[in-house]
């Protein structure tokens, strides 16, 4: 298991200015860590708004702070965008994406970034491993409206509250789940068939290798990522909100079993070498 932070994706040279240098984006998670999709924090200044279309990938993108819209250019189809939206864009998906006030969300690809792209003519990013051709269209999902629908489910043996947002029934090459731990909650997990990473949004915790004894405390903007060999404990030091992320993509209705483990859901990426 590995810890990253903004200071890591600096000296990695993987903070970009993008968006004609009205945005910035630091790609925390990236090709090289082969984990089967690449993670990114990004920074829009309010009043700005750009035309992407990518062809070459999927992206999901939750908003943590700030407010704007999402707007479909093919159909003229717009949604609004406040804090816990997820808007979800692909290959077909040329689209206008309007900031009012000073933004942050962060943004997952599949296939992963290599970490210094920045967008071409036409909104996209260069190719960086296969796309299946798809007919899917974009869409947003809203963690609220779910949480109001039942969508919200028990996880880790009692100790957190998961919403999964994306699951593998979306095809998007990864899961992507609001979590929340009550302050103290504590629990023992081991993905023994999936790569997560796990990024604070608010609130911290410590988290332990059960392996080698060496522990971390995580705080907002810092993202935890275990594999396959990371049996390991996480610990809410306060009421704790974190974005998760799977790959291979859940179903959906997994639990943990004794282990802390998810059932198998397809082929494991290889983590970062040496692995």
């Amino acid at each position: 298991m590995f810890i990253r932070t903004l200071d890591d994706a600096k000296a990695a040279g993987n903070v970009v200015n993008v968006n004609g240098g009205n945005a910035r984006s630091a790609r925390y998670i990236t090709a090289a860590d082969g984990m089967g999709f690449s993670y990114h924090l990004n920074w829009i200044a309010g009043g700005g708004s750009t035309e992407l279309w990518y062809k070459n990938h999927w992206e999901a993108n939750y908003i943590i702070e700030g407010t704007g819209k999402v707007t479909d250019l093919t159909t003229g189809e717009s949604w609004a965008l406040a804090p816990g939206s997820l808007y979800n864009v692909g290959p077909n998906d040329r689209h206008l994406f309007e900031v009012d006030v000073d933004e942050r969300h962060a943004s997952v690809f599949c296939p992963a970034l290599v970490g210094k792209e920045t967008h071409d003519a036409d909104g996209a990013y260069t190719a960086s491993g296969p796309v299946p051709w798809t007919k899917k269209r974009m869409f947003v999902r809203r963690a609220d409206e779910m949480r109001a629908a039942g969508r919200e489910m028990i996880v880790a043996n009692g100790q957190a509250r998961t919403i999964r947002m994306l699951t593998a029934d979306d095809e998007m090459g990864f899961s992507f789940s609001d979590v929340h731990f009550d302050k103290g909650a504590s629990t023992v997990l081991w993905y023994k068939n999936h790569w997560e990473a796990n990024h604070i949004v608010e609130g911290s915790c410590r988290v332990e290798d059960l392996n080698t004894g060496e522990s971390w405390t995580v705080e907002p903007g810092m993202l935890y990522n275990v594999g396959p060999k990371d049996r390991h404990r996480i610990t809410a030091l306060t009421d704790l909100h974190y974005l998760s992320v799977f790959c291979p993509a859940l179903r959906g209705g997994e639990q943990h079993d004794a282990d802390g483990s998810l059932a198998p859901s397809g082929p494991v990426p290889p983590g970062p070498p040496g692995y």
